[in-house]
């Protein structure tokens, strides 16, 4: 919960998957991949194009309870945050949105997205990421180990965890006790050099 997202929103939603039935389900839609049959518990990471709106009353509502709080950050929530994330009726106006920043764009620099449907899906599983890799750290931290799966069948996941159109499986996260020699093996990394540059 407390995992930075975009503006705060939180446009994520975990499901702990307890009934045996539905485990096991899932450990089929996961393709029986190692991650999945091993682990003790299971669950479903989701990432919603359509909470932002519930999600920013009630950062609103909590930041008017709080007499500190600076005009200016009600102002982003109740003016800002409306106008960057609507994309309007059949995304109209994040078309209209789009046009005006890549004009604006040729005179200084601008935040190009969230201008359509796709940039809400990208923005909303980025938030579900990092909420996710908060969940896997704090995992570790209290002794366990977890394995994130993209490898999946999202579409009958999402079926059976009853989702909504505007919801979407970002990942879905294997929870256990580590094995000393792991699935494959001992842990590696390809060298950073790969990886971090610099500019």
């Amino acid at each position: 919960l407390l995992a930075p997202t975009s503006s705060n929103l939180q446009c994520w939603e975990f499901y702990w998957v307890k009934s045996k039935e539905k485990k096991e389900k899932l450990k089929e839609y996961c393709l029986n991949q190692s991650a999945a049959t091993s682990a003790k518990e299971l669950v479903v990471c989701v990432s919603r194009i359509d909470t932002w709106k519930k999600n920013k009353k009630n950062i609103v509502k909590y930041l008017k309870s709080k007499e500190s709080t600076p005009k200016s950050a009600i102002e982003y929530y109740e003016k800002i945050v409306p106008i960057v994330y609507s994309q309007g009726i059949f995304g109209l106006f994040g078309f209209l949105k789009k046009i005006i920043v890549f004009l604006i764009g040729f005179f200084r620099p601008i935040p190009r997205q969230p201008t359509s449907i796709a940039d809400m899906r990208v923005l909303a599983n980025k938030s579900t990421a990092l909420a996710c890799e908060n969940f896997m750290l704090a995992l570790r931290a209290y002794g366990y180990d977890s394995w994130p799966m993209e490898g999946m069948d999202s579409e009958k996941i999402s079926k059976m965890i009853n989702l909504s159109k505007k919801a979407e499986v970002c990942m879905v996260i294997g929870i256990g006790k580590r094995d000393k020699k792991g699935i494959y093996g001992q842990r590696f990394r390809l060298s950073s050099k790969k990886f971090i540059k610099t500019v």
